[in-house]
């Protein structure tokens, strides 16, 4: 498989510089982009965009304002969904693209409801990994006691552990193998020899204010904008945010949305998994 890619940036409308992976080429299909969750970056896709980009697509993977390669902002307040969704907007834009495939993990997800309420033309389909327009709270707060802690650790090993002691619920299936790839997506070396998490701390500033901050209101009737298009959801079995109840009412809401559950693991699917890869191949053949 060809994992290579092209590493490129655009502006933001306050005057960031953020980065974004191109895998393929530009072709009369749509691009898909990846979209990562709160606290990770563009290496959340290092394995499904050489997996897509396969099948001939164009792939683009941001990293989201604050997070890997793109800039940090000055200001806290801009850490939100809005702002993150005025910057896929501009890349967009920057990029000459009409209309792009989602596919969003948690925040991603997030991010791909609220340029459907604003800009729905532009949403060609969608894959939302474990999120929906209703959000549980023992989620939030299990997100809430880990982010912007500002850790670091001496070695990768050191690193995945720690990983293990906060996630380990989720994925209880990980070995000492899984636990390294996850640290080393999430994670980066630093000048000074240690291993620190590849994001802002101050990104946790609005969440840890309020709830409202991090997850926006009713995204109800941006969900049924993407239901009218092909549609794939995808749930972690084991997860807290994004419970059966509305897995279920989402997947009612639109008939005809391809669905799957990852069995033994919680928030969220790495999108690695057999299942993962089998619902997003089946999204990409509706639209291709």
């Amino acid at each position: 498989m060809d994992t290579s890619y092209t590493d490129r940036h655009w502006q933001s409308a306050d005057g960031l510089t953020l980065h974004f992976r191109e895998y393929g080429a530009a072709n009369d299909r749509p691009p898909v982009i990846c979209l990562h969750g709160l606290t990770r970056n563009a290496r959340d896709f290092d394995s499904l965009a050489p997996h897509i980009a396969g099948q001939g697509w164009q792939v683009l993977v941001p990293s989201i304002r604050g997070r890997g390669d793109s800039d940090y902002s000055e200001d806290p307040a801009s850490y939100n969904v809005g702002t993150y969704a005025l910057d896929i907007l501009a890349l967009l834009d920057a990029e000459r693209i009409d209309s792009f495939v989602s596919i969003g993990t948690s925040m991603g997800g997030l991010i791909t409801l609220m340029i459907a309420a604003t800009q729905p033309q532009r949403v060609a389909g969608t894959l939302l990994n474990d999120v929906g327009p209703v959000l549980e709270t023992a989620g939030l707060d299990a997100i809430k006691s880990y982010i912007g802690q500002g850790r670091s650790f001496s070695t990768w090993m050191h690193a995945a552990r720690a990983l293990e002691d906060v996630h380990g619920a989720a994925f209880p299936n990980f070995g000492t193998e899984d636990w390294i790839v996850m640290a080393k997506r999430t994670l980066t070396l630093c000048n000074n020899g240690r291993i620190a998490f590849d994001y802002d701390m101050k990104i946790a500033e609005p969440i840890l204010a309020a709830d409202e901050a991090a997850v926006p209101p009713d995204l109800w009737p941006a969900f049924d904008v993407l239901a009218e298009k092909p549609l794939a959801l995808l749930r972690g079995e084991l997860s807290q945010l994004l419970s059966e109840q509305a897995f279920a009412e989402m997947q009612r809401r639109a008939p005809q949305a391809i669905c799957a559950t990852v069995p033994s693991v919680g928030h969220a699917p790495t999108l690695d998994e057999p299942e993962a890869r089998a619902i997003i191949d089946r999204l990409l053949a509706l639209i291709a």
